[in-house]
């Protein structure tokens, strides 16, 4: 039902926002490093995500290693981009 639906919606808004303010509240004197190590540990989760649900295709033979897969080919390119400089 809507009701349904907007109330696990309206629960993920308000958990996201807590987990925000948490994590703010957490990391306001950590160092740098410790805050570049915590979001790119935060965007490899994400893209791992994507590539397990956003793209099945790729998924149907290697669906266990997929997301593990793609975050490894990004961060082999990003690596490589650096080492090319």
């Amino acid at each position: 039902s809507a009701i349904y639906i907007f109330g696990v919606w309206g629960a993920i808004a308000m958990a996201s926002g807590l987990a925000a303010a948490l994590g703010y509240a957490v990391m306001a004197g950590a160092s740098p490093d410790i805050i570049a190590a915590t979001t790119a540990v935060a965007a490899g989760a994400i893209l791992a995500m994507l590539v397990d649900t956003m793209i099945p295709e790729a998924t149907e033979e290697a669906h266990e290693y997929s997301g593990l897969i793609a975050v490894a080919g990004f961060l082999l390119a990003f690596i490589l981009s650096k080492l090319e400089g």
